[in-house]
């Protein structure tokens, strides 16, 4: 974690890696909002002709995490993600529970005229998408495991999710400014290797929202993560539902260990060497066992968060390929 005070040298190096004068989120979307089951959500559209593409993104996340990603796809389909409740610029109403979250989906669906769609599911997103795949599987045409493809309840692995995220999370300092706050994202989430982007940016300023007096502040707010801890805490995947054809595609790490702090890399090493390595191939196996049909590939040299915008090329032309199968 970042120190008491950002040196220099650091705040040279994040003016450097992150030029935002003058930023206008560029990504061919529209923003709007849909009123569903009680709560208003926030939805980004990327439009387009082809069959419908529904992005959920993981917990702490927002849309804007598939940026870069979506824009790559749209060619072939028409895109949307949307902000789970309590997340980015969707409203904080409780309750969070699977049923209600599943629930949401499926109305937003309703509101958006979307029958039957494709599905990205990254991180808890695969919360969702398993279980409205387990529910409706006549609305369900394919779905992407991106990173997903965890049952995040089980105990072994969230008891230690749940220290080393507390270890990784960002400072006031760290929320001091945009600047502080891309410099912290990329140090706990990313690594060195990724190129920062616009969608990035766009993510980050959902995820550091100023209030009425410019003070940014964490989305979620401190009072929804308890509950929404409790959920993925509590809900268990039941991937036998699971009818449409499966692509589980996994990384080789979860954060990343190029941290300049040495307890905390040894810590983030610590729990990658005995917590994610083990219930990464437990989870490998269990989803090759319980979906009727699945694909599992595994991206070498990728955290949980820079899978999906580390050399998207790649991985969007994985993606697309699967999705338009016959």
């Amino acid at each position: 974690m970042l120190g008491a005070c950002l040196s220099d040298s650091a705040k040279a190096d994040g003016a450097a890696r992150y030029p935002t004068v003058n930023y206008t989120d560029t990504s061919p979307h529209e923003s709007a909002f849909a009123h569903v089951n009680g709560v208003k959500l926030n939805y980004l559209d990327w439009g387009g002709d082809g069959p419908p593409l529904v992005m959920i993104h993981g917990i702490g996340d927002d849309p804007h995490v598939f940026d870069d990603l979506a824009s790559l796809l749209r060619d072939r389909f028409r895109i949307v993600a949307y902000a789970r409740r309590g997340h980015g610029l969707s409203e904080s109403i409780g309750p969070y529970d699977g049923n209600t979250l599943v629930e949401d989906l499926k109305q937003l669906l309703d509101h958006l005229g979307i029958q039957r769609a494709r599905m990205i599911g990254w991180s808890m997103g695969g919360n969702e998408m398993t279980a409205f795949a387990g529910r409706y599987p006549e609305r369900t045409e394919r779905i992407v495991y991106l990173e997903s493809g965890y049952d995040w309840s089980t105990p072994f692995f969230f008891k230690a999710f749940e220290t080393t995220l507390a270890a990784n999370n960002p400072t006031a300092t760290d929320m001091a400014s945009l600047d502080a706050v891309r410099i912290w994202y990329r140090r706990a989430w990313l690594g060195n290797n990724v190129t920062w982007s616009v969608g990035l940016e766009a993510y980050l300023r959902d995820l550091a929202q100023p209030d009425a007096d410019g003070k940014l502040h964490s989305q979620p707010a401190d009072q929804t993560w308890g509950p929404l801890l409790e959920t993925v805490a509590s809900w268990q995947r039941e991937y036998t539902k699971v009818q449409a054809p499966a692509f589980a595609i996994y990384g080789t790490t979860f954060f990343p260990v190029d941290t300049t702090d040495p307890v905390l890399a040894q810590k983030l090493r610590d729990f990658d060497q005995n917590t994610m390595l083990p219930f990464r191939r437990a989870s490998m196996e269990r989803i090759q066992r319980e979906l009727k049909s699945v694909k599992v590939h595994q991206i070498p040299d990728r955290t949980h968060m820079a899978i999906g915008v580390e050399q998207p090329l790649p991985l969007a032309a994985a993606i697309r390929e699967f999705l338009l199968e016959k």
